[in-house]
């Protein structure tokens, strides 16, 4: 089997934390599974429709920083094997793309956000 050509730019880091979602379609909470300066994937229940724009808000309890990011849905996921090739249960979700951010002068999410140590 032919492996899909990555196409993202940056680096992903594998994190898991919730975040809070609000668009014109509702309000949700969801688990981000992996993130990085482009977007995140976030694992719902109900993901949102393609292109569909929204707001996420995540925090870092250590230091109690919240912030909340202006996202587009750039794709929709049902995973139901693991990265080696085996069974898992089904997992459904979505990637966002990163549009902008609330809070004035923030940058794109970097690395001490997302605590590598």
């Amino acid at each position: 089997m032919l492996k899909k050509q990555e196409k993202r730019h940056e680096q992903r880091f594998d994190k898991v934390f919730s975040v809070y979602i609000n668009s014109v379609f509702g309000s949700a909470f969801g688990i981000v599974r992996n993130i990085s300066e482009g977007g995140m994937f976030i694992e719902t229940n109900d993901p949102y429709p393609l292109g569909c724009h929204m707001k996420i808000t995540f925090s870092r309890q250590e230091n109690d920083t919240e912030m909340t990011a202006i996202a587009e849905v750039a794709h929709l996921c049902l995973l139901t094997q693991t990265a080696a090739g085996g069974n898992r249960e089904s997992m459904i979700g979505m990637g966002v793309r990163f549009l902008g951010f609330e809070q004035e002068g923030l940058q794109p999410v970097q690395r001490e956000w997302v605590d590598l140590q």
